[in-house]
């Protein structure tokens, strides 16, 4: 390769990076770039990790071959279980270990297949076999995303040249760069949906990140917690509690999700969610859905536990409509992205009132009146209550469990 040839391959690197080039695009352009030019690389692979509660990192695959392989792929721990002990084995992790940067075996040429998969490369027609760890600086690790893993195969005969290999080498922290670009992206939107909420997260990433900024909105409030969780958490083994929460969580967390709600916190055991009311019938509806959907995984996750001989509970919830200010409340250090307003306040003594009520649900008459016609019919009263901090009694209502 010519040296303007490794410049343009660099600057198309940059270009797209800056751009917000997506993992996939950046890893097929570079290679197809490396093919245009006369470096014939006929697979390549790289890994990035990341940061995110299930995942540790993701794999991007690229080939000349037209053979079908999913072009990016998403990894779990491998710090565990066989996983753990597939990682030791690899070559990645002898480079890694030994701090030698790179490996090469010219698998067509007599070096041995001493690593797994060596030898089904070489058995697929791949002579050559280079692999690469592009390390960050420590300050520019991001959690265990510190380094780039990247392999280099081809089929032409006599290998790849001595310049192949030291324009990959010149190549590839422009490309680490551009990928890591493109991760941390990703990570952003990650983690302020995971702990923001879908909705709330795409609102502060869109700018909407200044202090007592908030829109006015109507809203369905969603406000649940779980039945007789400080007597269980008093009389359970300590390392019950965090399962429990996790499980009842999910079952909640999925629900509301599933129906289009946007969850805003967890706190303790209790979930405050929204579903936004442009059509207040159709948020009703949308709520309705996810209480019923809930109650369904409830009744799953309850004969699981029980067979498992652990705790088992169940959730209350209260449902109300009203309006609320939507956006950042706090401090200008330490901002937190929810709703406010008495709305808010009421649903959660509607929910307090399930025991009192002897009702896994209850909701307010707000909620009655602005619930679509066929849901209405099932939506019976349970009596008048007072609220403790809500000025004024009001009639609430649960659903009919026949129904």
């Amino acid at each position: 390769m010519q040296d303007r040839e490794i410049a343009a391959i660099a600057g198309w690197l940059v270009e797209r990076g800056l751009a917000g080039a997506s993992e996939t695009e950046l890893m097929h352009g570079f290679c197809s770039r490396l093919g245009e030019v006369g470096l014939p690389v006929s697979r390549a692979l790289t890994l990035v990790d990341t940061l995110h509660p299930v995942y540790e990192g993701r794999a991007f695959h690229w080939r000349n071959d037209g053979v079908g392989e999913t072009t990016m792929g998403e990894y779990g721990r491998t710090n565990v279980g066989e996983a753990a002990e597939t990682w030791r084995r690899s070559i990645f992790h002898h480079i890694v270990e030994t701090g030698c940067g790179d490996l090469r075996r010219r698998l067509g040429h007599g070096d041995p297949c001493d690593f797994p998969n060596l030898e089904d490369f070489r058995g697929d027609g791949h002579v050559d076999y280079l692999a690469l760890v592009t390390p960050f600086a420590r300050d520019g690790a991001f959690g265990e995303m510190d380094c780039v893993y990247s392999h280099w195969m081809t089929r032409e005969a006599a290998g790849f040249s001595d310049g192949d290999v030291a324009a990959l080498r010149q190549l590839l922290p422009v490309l680490a760069l551009a990928l890591k670009s493109a991760s941390l992206a990703r990570i952003a939107r990650t983690l302020v949906e995971v702990y923001l909420g879908r909705d709330a997260g795409a609102r502060v990433l869109s700018g909407r990140i200044s202090r007592g900024v908030a829109d006015k909105i109507t809203a369905v409030l969603w406000f649940s917690d779980l039945r007789g969780y400080t007597a269980i958490s008093d009389t359970a083994p300590p390392g019950e509690i965090i399962p429990l929460l996790n499980d009842y969580a999910e079952a909640v967390v999925s629900a509301i999700d599933e129906a289009g709600g946007d969850v805003l916190k967890l706190i303790g055991d209790g979930i405050l969610a929204i579903f936004e009311a442009e059509d207040r019938a159709e948020a009703c509806r949308c709520a309705l859905a996810a209480e019923a959907g809930l109650r369904r995984r409830l009744a799953e996750l309850n004969l699981r536990r029980a067979a498992e001989r652990r705790p088992v509970t169940t959730v209350y919830l209260g449902l109300h409509i009203g309006t609320v200010f939507y956006g950042n409340i706090g401090s200008e250090s330490r901002l937190d992205f929810t709703v406010v307003g008495p709305a808010v306040n009421e649903v959660s003594r509607i929910a307090a009132m399930c025991r009192s009520a002897d009702r896994s649900v209850l909701l307010s008459s707000d909620f009655r009146a602005a619930a679509p016609d066929a849901a209405r019919h099932h939506i019976v009263s349970v009596g008048r209550y007072a609220l403790r901090g809500v000025g004024r009694a009001q009639e609430l209502f649960t659903l009919d469990e026949r129904a």
